[in-house]
């Protein structure tokens, strides 16, 4: 069995686990949302997984929660490779897990997608526009590919997102009016790492529901 492993202090680990039978399969705890202590060995890429337990219980989600928990895996599992080091993630994805098991938020999602692409070098200033100058509120800032966010007067100009929110944002403290512009800047931002390849987390969530149900801010 294939398992992908997120492991604090050092990033993404894939490893091979033997996951037995019967009373002794391991099967039970190697699930999505449960902490585990483990051991692995092996000098290559993929590792063979040695020891494992469950550290404590999975973390319980439901409803929205389950399908941003899937989004948040799915995300991680194709933006994130075992060279990525990314030992720093660990917390941020455990701290959304149990947030999202308090209460669903989309602005946990926001968050690890902002730590995921800082992690990964692809992630603008969200403080200083193109030309080194402090973000004003008030503003509203148009997102040029590899080069950030640019001032611009006019505030429906493709791409253009008001600076209360790209602060509010780096701040971690997004207010309900800004769960949708920053939503799609975050999906622009990702789509040149996802590709053409949809999110199956997403169209799940999409295909659980009807139509008159669903919720711009609550879908992933």
């Amino acid at each position: 069995m294939l398992v992908n492993l997120l492991v604090d202090g050092i990033g993404r680990v894939d490893v091979v686990a033997r996951t037995g039978s019967g009373k002794r399969s391991i099967k039970s705890i190697l699930q999505p949302f449960q902490p585990l202590i483990f051991e692995f060995s092996g000098r290559s890429e993929l590792k063979t997984l040695t020891q494992v337990e469950a550290a404590a219980p999975a973390v319980p989600l439901t409803g929205h929660s389950l399908f941003a928990g899937m989004y948040i895996n799915e995300l991680l599992v194709r933006t994130l490779s075992v060279q990525h080091n990314a030992e720093a993630l660990f917390l941020i994805y455990h701290q959304a897990l149990v947030g999202l098991a308090a209460k669903f938020c989309q602005s946990q999602l926001r968050y690890i997608e902002l730590a995921l692409l800082q992690e990964l070098g692809a992630m603008p200033s969200l403080g200083r526009d193109t030309q080194a100058e402090p973000l004003n509120p008030e503003d509203y800032y148009q997102l040029v590919p590899e080069l950030g966010f640019q001032f611009v007067l006019n505030s429906r100009a493709r791409n253009a997102y008001q600076g209360a929110m790209l602060l509010a944002l780096n701040d971690n403290q997004l207010n309900v009016d800004q769960f949708l512009s920053a939503k799609l800047l975050m999906r622009s931002l990702l789509k040149p790492l996802l590709g053409a390849k949809p999110l199956l987390s997403r169209e799940l969530f999409i295909s659980s529901v009807t139509p008159t149900k669903i919720d711009a801010n609550n879908s992933p």
